[in-house]
Formats: structure tokens, C-alpha cells, sequence
């Protein structure tokens, strides 16, 4: 039996409810790099418990540190754009002193691969709600993307977000989508994209991000030494920086 050595290790903080990261985060991954997952206490998303879950960041950071983590992602979109523009970056920080290592957050890297594939207009789609998703379009936004179209499926617990079938996600993706959009992008970790990502892209002639793909991007190359991982669209597939 031909066995592949871990060399890498990625350290995932995610919400206590999801259900999808993981199993998407190994799908993906190159199989030199193994996940470490901490929990952050969330059941439901809306406002006051995307901002409580940051409450346990250092304590849940400083348990993947214990393992010896290379690089941590809090791979969750509507708790690291909650407080505005910037707010990211403060996230990052928290993690990194907690830490030591280097971090990044769902926006942070939504953010880094607008900017990569010169995206400057999207179509948003959520599982989420109506507010939830004008949160994160307002991040957006203040950053310097426009929010061409927005929709949102209304669901607000997050255990019934994760039990969607990723064809939900691609008709959202169909559904919202705009001629003159740059991208689409598909908000929540907790929703299973990973798998219609090259069939939306195919079927609509331009790049497809998600929660996911980005934070998987993201880490990878922090952690370095990975030039493509395909099937999972453009931004894994042609952007990865060695």
C-alpha cells in the first residue's frame, strides 16, 4: 500500500453547527495536507449570533495550536463581514496573537480572489437570509465590488443549510446571475458548492466563488507548494501561487 506523508497542516475554525467543511475541506484538499477542525458556538444565523461566535476565538484557536496547525482559516462569511469593512482584518489578528501562526478569514479571502481575477461585479446568492445577505453585500461593496443582484433562499438555522443538496446551490447561482456580472458568488460555508463550481461556471461563461473555494484557496497558498487543484473551478485550478 503506497502511503502519501501529511506535510502540511490546516487549521479550520468553524461554526458548531456545520455540517459541510469538513467533508468538502477533504474532498479538495491535495492529499499532503491534513485538517484540524475547532467548533465556535452557532445554531442559527442572525445578527447577534454571528457576533457572539468571535467570543471564542482565542480559546478554540490556541486548541489548533495544540496540534501544531501551519495556518488557521475561520472559513465562515456572514461572522468575519458582520461589523463592516476592516472587520476581517481584526479577526486575522486575533488569530495570529492567539496563535502565532499565520490566519486569514472567509471575507479576507473572498476579498484576495476578486482582486486576483479583477472582479470589480457579482451576483450574490445565499442560503441564508434577505439581511444576512445585505450584510455582506454592504462589506462587499465597501470594499470596492459592486453587488449587481442579490438572493437568498430565507433559511436561517444552520443545521438546515447544511442538509441542501449542492444542486440548490447551482440553481441560486442560475437563478441570480447577470450579463454583466464578473463573477457569481456563493455565500455561507455551510452550504455544499464545491461540487457544481465547474458546472456553473461552464454553463455561464464566468468564474463561480464560494464561501469554500476561497478559503481553501486562500490557505493553500499560505501554506505553499501547490500549483492546481482541479475540477473545482478557476481560481483553484489556475491560481494557486506556489
Amino acid at each position: 500500500m503506497t502511503t502519501i506523508k501529511k506535510t502540511q497542516r490546516f487549521g479550520l475554525l468553524l461554526p458548531s453547527s456545520n455540517t459541510t467543511q469538513e467533508p468538502e475541506f477533504i474532498q479538495v484538499l491535495p492529499a499532503s495536507v491534513s485538517l484540524h477542525c475547532a467548533r465556535l458556538t452557532l445554531s442559527q444565523i442572525d445578527p447577534e449570533s454571528t457576533i457572539k461566535i468571535v467570543a471564542e476565538l482565542e480559546t478554540e484557536t490556541r486548541k489548533l495550536n495544540d496540534a501544531r496547525v501551519d495556518a488557521v482559516v475561520l472559513s465562515a462569511t456572514a461572522p468575519s463581514t458582520r461589523m463592516g469593512k476592516g472587520y476581517d482584518q481584526e479577526i486575522c489578528q486575533r488569530i495570529e496573537k492567539a496563535c502565532g501562526k499565520p490566519a486569514t478569514t472567509a471575507a479576507t479571502a473572498m476579498l484576495q480572489a476578486f482582486n486576483v481575477l479583477n472582479i470589480k461585479k457579482i451576483v450574490l446568492a445565499a442560503p441564508w437570509s434577505a439581511s444576512t445577505n445585505q450584510t455582506v453585500a454592504h462589506f462587499i461593496e465597501a470594499s470596492g465590488v459592486q453587488v449587481l443582484h442579490q438572493a437568498a433562499m430565507g433559511i436561517v438555522s444552520n443545521i438546515e443549510v447544511g442538509d441542501l443538496d449542492a444542486q440548490t446551490a447551482y440553481d441560486l447561482g442560475r437563478q441570480a446571475d447577470r450579463p454583466e456580472a464578473d463573477a457569481i458568488f456563493l455565500a455561507c460555508g455551510n452550504w455544499m458548492t464545491m461540487d457544481i463550481i465547474q458546472a456553473l461556471e461552464r454553463d455561464t461563461g464566468k468564474p463561480v466563488l464560494s464561501t469554500n473555494s476561497c478559503a481553501l484557496w486562500a490557505m493553500l497558498n499560505i501554506l505553499g507548494g501547490h500549483v492546481a487543484v482541479p475540477g473545482y473551478g478557476t481560481l483553484l485550478n489556475d491560481h494557486l501561487v506556489a
